[in-house]
């Protein structure tokens, strides 16, 4: 195994904003209804359109805390 180190002033980068008790709210409910809506998704309830339409609707609704981490869906 290869280990390789950070030459210069490497700092770890922080969150531009902190998480506020409202933030986190938002991305748990967020976590919620996207777990419901895979359930729906697994027993064939839905679409995969119908899950990335609802699942851009639900990031718009809940604004997750870290939402430029998730991937990006497609359609």
């Amino acid at each position: 195994m290869e280990i390789r180190t950070v030459a210069g002033n490497w700092q770890p980068s922080t969150p531009k904003e902190k998480a506020t008790t409202i933030a986190l709210q938002q991305d748990c409910g967020y976590h919620k209804a996207q777990q419901l809506l895979q359930s729906m998704y697994n027993a064939n309830l839905i679409s995969l359109q119908e899950f990335n339409a609802v699942t851009k609707l639900n990031r718009q609704a809940f604004a997750p805390f870290l939402v430029e981490l998730l991937p990006k869906i497609s359609g």
